[in-house]
């Protein structure tokens, strides 16, 4: 054991504080600032499950399902507030980042003048990436980026073990990421043909064998599910996703070109690029002779697992910047390394300290900077408002419409097909749509006309001036700091309720 004042154990206690105050901010963050629209209808989800509902066969739900049964275990345990699902992935992001980071301390095969340096230069970048600060709490992010590195950590150890309980956790971790996003997709077949390429010790077919079991096992909710009603299964996590989701998106193509080009505009994304292509091209040259070099196949891994998954979720119709935060710890990682082979032949002597502050000086800028531009946007102070609101005016047995965010918040169950905003805009004829609890726009427009729904709620400007809802309810009031949100209720002409 290390005296407590050596330079290891100091160098060490630095790197965790670090890292506790990540976790600090992460948390900070995702408790009081955290918030995107279409998280609402993952929160809706899980309380419905939490309530005893199914996914697919009882509401529509365009995912695989784990993350939604994760979340609704914790509503269940810890309370029915938004608060709870963003506390536990953010927490669950900050343990991932912390793993990163000892990766590179203990792994990485540094200089020890280094080892704390890059570790710091690891979490930083996975930590104070804008787009993980901004989504890591949302959705099923915070559970796939844990389950993610966790797939990763065990494959590069289990390939130099005969036992099969690493390939099995690995891939364990990969299948429930997988299970609750395919955009995680590619990671596990990925690790698997590298693990069964490089694998040093112990059977490969064991290993083989032990990883789609634990693939399988992470699967298990939803071949359940499939098993049970087939057709609304396939639907909601693999047709929506493959041929309805571009529906009203004409231009997904050009939307997706933007989308990369932004990256340009990222300092953050810009040098993570090429502090992880440094690192992968410097490991290669330096490892010419080595063709068995356990450092050159690790990053090898991470940037096979960066590009191809980045490649992947091109795919998406349409993508968003914010899916490839699930690059961002493959990418710090080799970047670390970058980080130290760039410094070494620039510098003379080499002040690792020195080139970690700056990095993480700019990484910190472009975060500020992202956060300061966002001061104003919609955040949940606003929805909590619209749904206190809709709670005034709206009495326990009404109808209301609203968006799924405020569903969550009153704790009550939508009307079959006003589950998912998003499905409104697909087209099935009456007994399909029914099976598949989908409610199509024309129909949901019929039902508003007719006085379906006491109370109304909305916050899309273009809908409620389509809809005129103004004409159709004499009382409305706008919600919210903004003033994004409006509340309609009693029917004009009818008398008070």
């Amino acid at each position: 054991m290390l005296p407590s004042d050596s330079p290891d154990n100091k160098s060490a206690v630095f790197v965790a504080a670090v890292l506790a105050l990540i976790t600090a901010g992460l948390v900070f963050y995702a408790r009081t600032a955290a918030f995107a629209w279409d998280e609402g209808y993952h929160l809706v989800a899980a309380w419905m499950i939490a309530h005893g509902k199914q996914p697919y066969i009882d509401f529509v739900f365009p995912q695989t399902p784990d993350n939604a049964y994760w979340n609704a275990a914790l509503l269940r345990v810890f309370g029915e507030s938004w608060r709870v699902p963003h506390i536990a992935a953010a927490l669950l992001t900050s343990i991932a980042i912390a793993m990163c980071a000892c990766h590179v301390y203990r792994r990485l095969d540094l200089p020890e003048n280094w080892r704390a340096s890059a570790a710091i230069a690891t979490a930083v970048i996975i930590g104070l990436n804008t787009a993980i600060v901004d989504f890591d709490s949302l959705q099923a992010y915070g559970l796939c980026l844990i389950m993610m590195v966790s797939a990763y950590l065990l494959t590069v150890t289990a390939v130099d073990r005969p036992g099969i309980l690493r390939p099995a956790t690995a891939g364990l971790c990969a299948g429930i990421a997988a299970a609750s996003s395919l955009l995680t997709a590619p990671v596990g077949p990925i690790l698997l043909i590298w693990m069964l390429i490089v694998n040093r010790v112990g059977g490969r077919v064991k290993k083989l064998v032990a990883f789609c079991a634990g693939v399988f096992v992470a699967f298990i909710p939803l071949l359940r599910l499939l098993i049970k009603a087939p057709h609304p299964v396939i639907f909601g996590f693999l047709q929506y996703q493959l041929l309805y989701r571009k529906v009203e998106w004409d231009d997904a193509g050009m939307h997706n070109l933007g989308e990369v080009l932004s990256w340009g505009n990222s300092s953050q994304g810009v040098l993570l690029v090429l502090l992880a292509a440094a690192g992968i091209l410097f490991t290669r040259e330096n490892r010419r002779n080595e063709p068995n070099s356990r450092l050159k196949n690790e990053l090898y891994l991470c940037g096979t697992l960066a590009l191809v998954v980045g490649a992947y979720l091109l795919t998406a119709r349409p993508t968003f910047t914010r899916y490839f935060l699930l690059t961002v710890p493959f990418l710090a990682i080799a970047a670390a390394y970058g980080l130290y082979e760039i410094t070494e032949r620039l510098a003379n002597p080499s002040r690792p300290w020195l080139a970690a502050t700056i990095l993480c000086l700019i990484t910190a800028y472009g975060l500020a900077d992202s956060l300061f531009s966002e001061r104003d946007d919609m955040k949940w102070k606003d929805i909590e408002q619209t749904a206190d609101k809709v709670r005034e005016v709206t009495p326990p047995n009404a109808v209301l419409l609203a968006d799924e965010m405020v569903y969550f918040l009153l704790h009550r169950t939508p009307i079959s097909g006003t589950e998912l905003e998003d499905s409104h805009k697909l087209t099935f004829a009456d007994a399909e749509a029914k099976a598949l609890h989908v409610l199509p726009r024309p129909k949901l427009d019929l039902m508003i006309k007719a006085d379906r729904f006491d109370t109304v709620e909305m916050c899309d400007d273009d809908e409620i001036t389509r809809l005129n809802l103004a004409s159709l309810y004499s009382k409305s009031a706008k919600v919210g700091t903004s003033g994004d949100c409006q509340v309609f209720w009693q029917w004009a002409g009818s008398p008070p309720k």
